[in-house]
């Protein structure tokens, strides 16, 4: 249960942080915790934008944009694995920010996949499968400007060339992106996700919490809603995201577009962006009559009531890692890495894997980045050692995106769950066993590569490793299934 849990989770590290005084534990939780969480502008930021674009979402679904398009993707994509292909298509294309990604991809492909009976979790995965991951590998993107920002002044590379050059050596992210397209076009599922996916072919595609996401009841919804009327605003989110991006990158300083991509204002330029697609709707809709002015209004409303499972998540989320920050876990963990480090062929794994219990512990990627990406210069510092610097810091990356990708309490992956309104805990189960295998994967690919430091040699064997255990795995339980049958 999330919610009690991550309570629970802050309660503890208040009462360490206050050494158990009573009245430091209930003052740490409010005004160290959740009160200094909410005034935070990034945070607040993230909040104002999840609630804008619930306040998108249910105005599609009223305007019957969401079922019109449904109902013309039907027609064009005849299977569920089509249905799967797009999303990952659309996630693929997406690459300017993960939580733009996540709610993007989400809006637009439910009604494709509903229709084509694919679980809530199994979109969430997807979705987030195609987030992060993709933005890692993306030089034009929010995630690219944060690594860039890490990288010491002193490393002896710009920090653009030296994230350009860990793309290749970026093992979780790619090695992701290829199990997904595999159990998408082999429908290979395993663990929790299978029974998910066992019940929404019977018509039940939450298997539980999906009373959480009640929509707008169907009386409500427009029958003569058309495709332009999700498609339209989407395009509109799309671009205006991008302008505002380009033009505070500019405003920042910026001499040219990677510059402006790498130093915009993520957060104020999606804001913008939402703002002004719910005008344009408002333009859109109100005119031609598919939404009537009180459900437009009604919908501001709707639209936050849908949106506070994932904004109750992150302020709890942000909490707890406050209380990690507070009690000096990064800085622990940074340092026992940079005490006991040497140049040696195994640094980037014990790097992965140390990125992966950061990042899963404090539930962010871009904190682990700003922990170890200055370690990882530090050990391979100089000209000669410029290819271990860039496999170790690549190991870094993916460590992170993984430890961000199991982790309960990081807003990425809360991100996925409300894109795709899936309960939260179920996409975290069913994601992390996908996940533990591309981990275990990767991890042997930067023991490889600590020793072969050839990109191509180290991707190729991964990705040969990879495609293998997926094959044993079906192998195996195909076998299971029919002796079980067979018993």
């Amino acid at each position: 249960e999330v919610y009690s849990s991550l309570f629970v989770g802050i309660l503890v590290g208040a009462l360490f942080y206050s050494n158990f005084n009573f009245e430091g534990t209930i003052l740490h939780i409010f005004e160290g915790g959740m009160i200094s969480v909410l005034t935070d502008s990034y945070n607040m930021g993230i909040l104002i934008f999840l609630v804008i674009l619930g306040t998108m979402v249910c105005l599609m679904n009223r305007a019957g944009g969401s079922a019109a398009f449904g109902r013309w993707a039907g027609k064009r994509i005849k299977s569920r694995v089509g249905a799967e292909l797009s999303t990952i298509i659309l996630g693929v294309l997406i690459f300017i920010d993960d939580y733009f990604n996540c709610l993007t991809v989400g809006s637009v492909m439910r009604p494709v996949t509903d229709r084509y009976k694919v679980s809530r979790a199994k979109l969430a995965y997807i979705i987030d499968s195609t987030a992060a991951p993709v933005c890692i590998i993306a030089p034009i993107s929010s995630w690219a400007a944060a690594v860039n920002s890490y990288v010491p002044e002193d490393a002896g590379i710009s920090g653009f060339q030296l994230f350009m050059n860990t793309i290749p050596y970026n093992l979780y992210a790619l090695l992701t992106l290829t199990m997904v397209i595999f159990i998408t076009v082999t429908a290979f599922d395993f663990g929790l996700m299978k029974k998910h996916e066992r019940n929404a072919a019977k018509g039940d595609l939450f298997t539980t919490g999906g009373e959480e996401f009640d929509q707008v009841a169907e009386d409500e919804i427009n029958p003569n809603g058309k495709v332009i009327d999700l498609v339209l605003p989407v395009a509109v989110l799309i671009v205006s995201a991008v302008g505002a991006m380009i033009y505070t990158g500019f405003q920042g300083g910026a001499t040219n577009l990677i510059t402006a991509f790498s130093g915009c204002d993520a957060e104020t330029s999606l804001i913008f962006a939402t703002l002004v697609t719910v005008f344009f709707m408002l333009i859109l809709y109100l005119p031609r009559k598919v939404v009537t002015f009180k459900g437009f209004m009604d919908s501001l409303a709707e639209g936050f009531k849908l949106m506070v499972p994932a904004v109750t998540i992150l302020i709890f989320a942000w909490s707890l890692k406050g209380m990690g920050d507070a009690l000096g876990l990064a800085e622990f963990v940074g340092g026992i890495v940079g005490d006991n480090a040497s140049a040696s062929i195994f640094i980037p794994a014990i790097l992965f894997v140390v990125a992966i219990f950061l990042s899963f512990s404090t539930g962010t990627s871009w904190g682990t980045f700003a922990i170890l990406v200055p370690i990882a210069t530090a050990l391979f510092a100089g000209a000669d050692n410029l290819t271990m610097m860039t496999i170790s810091v690549s190991a870094v990356l993916a460590g992170a995106v993984c430890g961000d990708h199991i982790s309960p309490i990081s807003d990425t992956t809360v991100m996925s769950s409300a894109g795709a309104q899936s309960n939260h805990i179920n996409h975290v189960s069913t994601q992390m066993q996908y996940a533990a295998v591309v981990a275990t994967v990767s991890f042997v690919g930067y023991i490889l590569a600590g020793i072969i430091r050839v990109w191509w040699i180290v991707l190729g064997i991964s990705l040969i490793l990879l495609i293998g255990v997926l094959m044993g795995m079906r192998m195996f339980l195909e076998r299971k299934q029919v002796k079980k049958h067979a018993g």
